[in-house]
């Protein structure tokens, strides 16, 4: 075999083992679904409206229940923080109960933000 058999040869075994791996990870399903989650968690920080990242992440929330997804990590503690800042404590307590529902590694940060939450009581 001449080494310019060997190099194509070579190239095409590359090639196809390339697409043998990303035809493996087309179906792969994700653990979470995000929808808009992270653009919306920078927004926050960003000082975007209050009210239309609520808007939108309730919409991606609807979604994601739609396709019997899994929310990530964070999803309900941000809409919590967003009820907060626009003084809609019934929601706040809700959604910070269900993210420690959901992930209870979260439990002592939940717990945290629940007392300020409820004015300090527990």
């Amino acid at each position: 075999m001449t080494i310019h058999r060997v190099s194509k040869a070579v190239a095409w075994a590359a090639a196809l083992m390339g697409s043998l791996a990303l035809t493996g990870c087309a179906g792969q399903k994700t653990m979470y679904q995000w929808e808009g989650y992270q653009q919306q968690v920078h927004e926050y920080f960003t000082g975007s409206s209050k009210e239309a990242q609520l808007e939108a992440l309730e919409a991606d929330l609807q979604k994601i229940k739609a396709q019997n997804g899994a929310v990530p990590p964070g999803y309900h503690a941000q809409l919590g923080l967003l009820y907060s800042s626009l003084g809609k404590q019934d929601q706040t307590v809700r959604e910070f109960e269900t993210e420690k529902a959901l992930f209870p590694e979260s439990a002592a940060y939940m717990d945290f933000l629940l007392k300020n939450a409820r004015g300090g009581a527990q």
